[in-house]
């Protein structure tokens, strides 16, 4: 089932449990004028999880330089409560060679199957598919066209956090029918404006070999760039894999389209480097508290020890008296 509104696909997965393929596929549907579909294998992909992919299901009658980019995200419903769901997001470039993008461990098989889980109810998976189309090449049915760009509707992005910079607005994105002002030849919301000037000052050319003349897909551009640098500026712990993952393919997406931001690959490593830092840091915090609650508890023993011996000393230290001797 299709929701073209909000760009998602839902997939359910009858008698799951007594599903034999290794590998299964939805039917096709259409988002953003293209041709997809999800392919599962229920047993894992050589793994004790569910994997779970998005795939271009017309791939092999596509021109050999079709490439696509796009934002999507799947997500494993549990039925008992949607926050307990399994959502799991990336930005990735389907082309010829890879035609197909997803997650190998998206849910271990034992919490999928279990009675209690959620996940499988009357043997039923639900799975959401949302894809945000970013830019298409090579697709077009006019050959004279060469390659054509495809900008659906900006990127989602998560809410602002409290450990962020602090403000929303960094966040905010550009859409149609919005107060917008031209920075630098981009058109960016009102409460972006002093963001993105700043970004420029900094680094005047970081810009200046973007190819697209789109101000549609320029503010894409310039939205996923403003959620890069959210992503950055947050607490290095409260940072998933997951997050660092996303934040290194934006990277790449940008330098794809244009963008010079080795300034930005320098800040990526450097908080990957600080979450290393934390999460070591408080591995060995762990042990040194371990260890002194030992020591401690051994000084404590000690102490008791040596009051009890300071008493048997000072019980055995008094004089006899006259009528003691006698």
């Amino acid at each position: 089932m299709v929701s073209e509104a909000d760009n998602k696909f839902t997939w359910v997965i009858k008698d799951f449990s007594s599903l034999q393929s290794r590998r299964i596929y939805s039917d096709e549907f259409l988002i953003g004028g293209l041709k997809w579909c999800l392919i599962a294998y229920p047993k894992g992909s050589k793994v004790d999880c569910l994997s779970l992919y998005l795939g271009v299901a017309d791939h092999e009658s596509l021109p050999l330089e079709w490439r696509r980019n796009t934002k999507f995200s799947l997500k494993v419903v549990n039925q008992f409560s949607d926050k307990s769901s399994i959502l799991r997001e990336a930005t990735e470039w389907f082309d010829q060679k890879t035609p197909s993008f997803g997650f190998t461990k998206i849910l271990p098989l034992a919490k999928l199957n279990a009675n209690d889980g959620g996940f499988l109810v009357n043997d039923e998976l639900k799975i959401v598919a949302e894809i945000n189309i970013l830019q298409v090449i090579g697709e077009s049915n006019d050959e004279s066209e060469g390659s054509q760009e495809v900008a659906v509707q900006p990127m989602k992005k998560t809410k602002m956090t409290e450990y962020g910079t602090g403000s929303s607005d960094l966040h905010k994105e550009t859409s149609v029918g919005n107060e917008t002002v031209d920075v630098n030849g981009f058109q960016v919301s009102t409460l972006q404006v002093a963001y993105v000037r700043c970004i420029f000052e900094k680094h005047p050319d970081f810009a200046s070999k973007v190819r697209s003349n789109s101000q549609l897909l320029k503010s894409t551009y310039m939205n996923v760039l403003l959620g890069l640098i959210e992503t950055l500026c947050q607490l290095p712990e409260k940072l998933s894999d997951d997050d660092l993952d996303e934040a290194s393919a934006a990277v790449s997406y940008l330098t794809q389209v244009g963008f010079k931001v080795d300034w930005l690959e320098e800040k990526l490593e450097e908080v990957r480097e600080k979450k290393t830092k934390v999460y070591t840091g408080k591995a060995q915090l762990q042990h040194m508290e371990e260890e002194f609650k030992v020591l401690n508890k051994k000084c404590l023993e000690l102490k008791d020890l040596v009051e009890k011996q300071n008493a048997d000393v000072t019980a055995a230290n008094v004089a006899l008296s006259f009528d003691d001797v006698v």
